[in-house]
């Protein structure tokens, strides 16, 4: 097969999918007139504004959960890879996580880990 019959073929295909969901989201609804427009989670009525504040303490849960969110996203290829790389890859890896854990260790002395 040539490679502008591939690339045909392949659109072809993504075209008849996305027709068929739209084809299949058509024939499940339960009517045609648009829902109201009231914001709703789970049937039930909002409580508070869809822009309201949240406390400070959020931020550096966050900033909490993106650091070790990245330590994993670096961490896996770098399993994959120490083998080949030998001991100068161990000893990188050991310097990122110690700066990770001089962020761990500030956010608890600045109590962000306390809920109280």
């Amino acid at each position: 097969m040539s490679g502008t019959t591939a690339v045909l073929s392949l659109l072809g295909v993504a075209l008849f999918a996305v027709v068929g969901v739209h084809g299949a989201a058509r024939a499940a609804r339960l009517s045609s007139e648009p829902v109201a427009a009231a914001p709703f989670g789970s049937g039930l009525e909002p409580v508070e504004h869809a822009v309201s504040r949240f406390h400070v303490r959020w931020y550096t849960v966050t900033m909490l959960f993106l650091a070790f969110d990245m330590e994993m996203v670096f961490m896996y290829p770098w399993t994959r890879v120490i083998s080949a790389m030998g001991t100068g890859a161990v000893v990188e890896m050991f310097v990122f996580l110690a700066v990770l854990l001089a962020g761990v260790v500030y956010a608890w002395r600045e109590g962000a880990l306390r809920w109280t």
